[in-house]
């Protein structure tokens, strides 16, 4: 689903930003420029974001999980 359609971004590719290395949701909106035209679709791609953050700490049971601190370990 397109979430940003100023710059043309979707959920998925949210998703493989953060499991590509993005940390927060400042990382995604700087790799990808989400959220920085009209900013209507910040609220969602945050979401989107968190609920992709917050998967990946249930799979560790870490509250800090981060796919880049793995893939350095």
């Amino acid at each position: 689903m397109y979430v940003c359609l100023c710059q043309g971004i979707t959920d998925g590719q949210i998703r493989s930003a953060i499991q590509g290395g993005c940390c927060t949701y400042r990382d995604v909106r700087i790799a990808l420029g989400v959220g920085t035209q009209c900013g209507k679709c910040a609220c969602v791609a945050k979401q989107i974001a968190r609920e992709t953050l917050g998967e990946g700490a249930q799979n560790t049971q870490d509250a800090t999980f981060c796919p880049a601190a793995l893939a350095a370990s």
